[in-house]
């Protein structure tokens, strides 16, 4: 039976569970009050004090220093409660002041539970997941006295040779900024001040993704417009949501270091946006302004990071070697430094750390519960994406006789967890072939072979692969990226497959059973052979601690998989710069017209488009309606569509909704996402997705960076990916 069920969803930022439209602020007259207290009674030394983060160390010269109120934050001190209360202790009982510090750590995607990459995450297209994801994060970052996590990150990345586009959202600014305010709000939840909660890090602010060649810390180069547009919007969505303090990145932006730009942290952060809490500095990114070539000394360096905006210096020892001395020659303004200390009093007052200082040993029970791992198992699902499925290779039959289980990355513990992992271990993580061999009776044979490593030329597993392999019903290869191969400071030249995994895979197809790969990576991968030639490909990203129950739970049709791309596959690494949402230019590509612009050896068009992704479902899109069709400039459109279920088993539809603004003072891009919903359909169910588009979705900035809704018409698409949908027209009038 055939029902219709209305699901509405509004713009690209979806609601959450935790309501956080506006964001709470930060600053309330009581604790103003207290900070200006506080303020009167520190001498010069205590104030630039406050402005100082140093990487934790045992020694007997930090603890000097914090009893004479000279470091505000340390990061990276060791992850138990009883070492960091032990160092609180010093500050808060120790001190003239007896001012807290507020301890800071990378927990990316997870504390001890570790949950999918932030880029797989995104591929779930699940921001309420996301939400959930962070709020474990935090509460087992809390019950370790951790108080400040440095994410989330919120860069736009549209080239992966960049290593650490595992880390954000992915291409898009629309996407990004929903998984901004989600992550945000898990991180923080509804009071700051909750021992379980953490203060949020949006980072790196900004522009970092854009790094000329995908090198990391390379330089950016990009026109205030697509600044605007492009890589702004998650850093504003999470500034929105409450970010309490974001950190400054180490690329320059148009020949201004990012940590001493007054146009992005002064004008933009806060007289625009009206940010309340405080910038740390990346690491050492303060002292890089030196080699940047814009400060002749650190006294300069400080001088311009102070200035510009950021509060907070990240081990770079200029703010604690030059600040005091500058104020006292009459240099620097003390203003200034009571301005950035203030900012971060605030962020102390408002975390609680005056009231309750010391982290209550009893949270670490909250630590790798089951509650927390099946929370795990969830995200993993949800984050796969199936990208091929010949001739409905999977899911595969568990009755089978005999699997061959392959490669170097198969039962990988340690790789599953991919990079920045938080304290993470691998005793707690499951491989594919422990998650293989779980799933499927007894009877079944598995069959294992690594075949080759990762790196490196060696092919003297092959032989035993395709011995093993020739034996199998079926042959699941499991390739990939290590988990050190992405991150930071881990960019690539080339995005094949490492070493001689495609050789091995070649061998395995040639056998003539049916193979299955299954990718583990921290970035998109190029590999057209592949595409071609394998029946069945699984992108299972990097999924954390239960990276293996979910990709068996896949392959052997426990989990439909829904999964959808957040940014473009490339067909081959000289594509790249490659994502969906490009501008048009004025001979846009064309199949077989040689003036136009494209490649002479391989299609303009990626191997795998954003926002691609299989389901053993089949869903029909159908019924477009959009009304009105003429708007005024401020007003609504809504865009409606029925999407239907035709398969046999139910399954998850994420369904996403495309603009163009055919005509406008400035360009446009081709397609634009500025919706998007992932519902669930059971078999021959139906329903029908609703969005509504105002001026937020259809606006540009102009020439003046005014906002601006311009008359004109827009086509919309509503479907199941960036490249295909139903299409439709409305017009914006005066």
């Amino acid at each position: 039976m055939k029902w219709t069920f209305p699901v509405v969803f509004i713009s690209c930022l979806p609601i959450l569970s935790i309501s956080l439209s506006a964001g709470p602020s930060l600053k309330t007259s009581d604790t103003e009050k207290r900070i200006d207290e506080l303020l009167s009674k520190m001498n010069l030394d205590e104030k630039v004090g406050q402005l100082v983060q140093y990487n934790y160390q045992d020694s007997e010269k930090y603890k000097a220093l914090i009893r004479e109120g000279k470091i505000g934050s340390f990061l990276n001190v060791p992850p138990d409660a009883a070492t960091a209360n032990s160092i609180q202790k010093i500050a808060v009982e120790e001190s003239r002041l007896g001012i807290p510090l507020i301890y800071g750590y990378d927990v990316i995607h997870g504390q001890k539970t570790i949950f999918p990459i932030p880029l797989a995450e995104s591929s779930s297209w699940d921001p309420v997941l996301a939400e959930r994801n962070a709020r474990v994060a935090a509460r087992e970052a809390a019950a370790c006295g951790v108080r400040w996590t440095f994410a989330p990150m919120m860069d736009i990345a549209r080239d992966p040779r960049w290593g650490r586009i595992a880390e954000g959202a992915g291409e898009d600014p629309c996407l990004g900024a929903a998984f901004a305010r989600a992550r945000v709000a898990g991180f923080q939840g509804n009071d700051l001040s909750n021992p379980e909660s953490v203060a949020a890090c949006a980072k790196h602010y900004a522009a970092y993704g854009a790094a000329e060649g995908g090198r990391d810390y390379n330089t950016v180069d990009v026109s205030e417009k697509t600044l605007r547009e492009v890589y702004l919007p998650p850093f504003k969505a999470a500034v929105d949501a409450g970010a309490a303090t974001l950190m400054s990145a180490f690329n320059e932006i148009g020949g201004m270091p990012a940590s001493a730009n007054p146009l992005t942290l002064t004008r933009i952060l806060r007289q625009e946006w009206g940010f309340e809490g405080f910038v740390v500095s990346d690491w050492n990114s303060v002292g890089e302004l030196i080699s940047h070539g814009v400060a002749a000394s650190p006294g300069e360096a400080g001088i311009l990071a102070l200035s510009a905006g950021v509060d907070m210096d990240m081990e770079g020892n200029i703010y604690q070697g030059q600040l005091a001395r500058l104020v006292r020659e009459g240099k620097l303004s003390e203003k200034l430094v009571d301005q950035a200390v203030r900012r971060i009093l605030r962020v102390k007052f408002r975390l609680g750390l005056f009231e309750k200082p010391y982290t209550d040993t009893n949270l670490a029970k909250s630590i790798l519960s089951k509650e927390h791992m099946a929370q795990a198992l969830d995200a993993a699902r949800k984050s796969i994406v199936l990208l091929k499925n010949d001739k409905k290779l999977l899911p595969l039959n568990k009755g089978m006789k005999s699997i061959a289980v392959v490669g170097p990355l198969a039962d990988s513990r340690k790789d599953v967890l991919g990079s920045w992992s938080g304290r993470g271990s691998e005793e707690n993580a499951v491989s594919v072939l422990e998650g293989i061999r779980e799933k499927i009776v007894q009877s079944v044979k598995i069959l294992y072979s690594r075949g080759c490593d990762v790196t490196g030329s060696s092919r003297e597993g092959f032989k035993d692969a395709v011995k093993l392999a020739a034996q199998a019903d079926a042959v699941v290869a499991v390739l990939g990226e290590s988990a050190d191969m992405s991150g930071e400071a881990e960019s690539r030249s080339d995005l094949g497959l490492p070493g001689v995994q495609e050789d091995l895979l070649k061998e395995l197809v040639k056998i003539g059973k049916p193979v299955i790969l299954v990718l583990m990576n921290g970035r998109p991968l190029a590999f057209s052979w592949a595409a071609e030639q394998v029946p069945a490909i699984v992108e299972s990203w990097q999924l954390g601690v239960q990276h293996g129950r979910a990709v068996a739970d896949v392959l052997f049709g426990d989990w439909n998989p829904a999964g959808k791309l957040t940014v473009s596959f490339p067909r081959v690494t000289g594509q790249v710069p490659i994502y969906y949402n490009h501008k048009n230019t004025g001979r846009p590509s064309q199949d077989n017209v040689k003036w136009t612009s494209k490649y002479i050896d391989c299609p303009s068009t990626p191997l795998y488009p954003f926002g691609y992704g299989l389901s053993y479902a089949t869903f029909k899109y159908q019924d477009l309606k959009i009304g009105p069709e003429t708007i005024a400039p401020y007003g609504t459109v809504k865009v409606s569509a029925v999407v239907s279920n035709l398969g046999n088993r139910a399954g998850d539809e994420i369904v996403q909704l495309y603009i163009r603004d055919l005509a406008a003072s400035m360009t446009r891009p081709v397609k634009e996402l500025k919706g998007f919903k992932r519902i669930p359909l059971g078999p021959g169910e139906s329903k029908t997705v609703e969005f509504v588009l105002g001026s937020d979705e259809l606006g540009l900035y102009n020439p003046r960076m005014e906002w601006v809704v311009e008359p004109g018409d827009f086509q919309v698409w509503v479907g199941p990916s960036s490249a295909e949908g139903l299409a439709g027209q409305f017009r914006v009038v005066e």
